[in-house]
């Protein structure tokens, strides 16, 4: 057996993982939710005008991936794909709230005392 050949397709580069994941960034739940979803929006974004600078000259979209797709048949296989079932599955469950968000870092109200009531014993000397 001799030496293999060392696979040289990133060409130096340290970090392809990272790079691949910041390239293909797509809208988040939360936007799509409460922007795309919207009735006048969505109809707005499905019969969008001719745009040479994207896939299939933005005629074919998807509003819950928030993808362009190349043929009317593409949409269509995507619509009975997996993924996109997935997606549609997560925009069923509501959005967080800013609430929410703050009860989870721990800045909510929850579970704290008020600091504007008065203690057992000032109410006690002040009766």
């Amino acid at each position: 057996m001799g030496r293999l050949r060392r696979s040289r397709t990133h060409h130096a580069q340290r970090d392809v993982h990272r790079a691949a994941r910041t390239r293909a960034r797509t809208r988040d739940l939360d936007q799509i939710q409460l922007i795309d979803l919207d009735p006048k929006n969505r109809a707005a974004l499905e019969a969008q005008p001719l745009d040479y600078e994207k896939p299939g000259l933005a005629q074919h979209y998807c509003v819950e991936c928030a993808k362009y797709f190349e043929t009317d048949h593409a949409l269509q296989s995507h619509w009975k794909s997996k993924v996109h079932k997935r997606r549609c599955k997560a925009l069923r469950e509501p959005a967080y709230t800013i609430e929410e968000a703050e009860r989870a870092a721990g800045l909510g109200r929850e579970g704290k005392r008020p600091t504007s009531a008065a203690t057992p014993m000032e109410q006690e000397m002040a009766v």
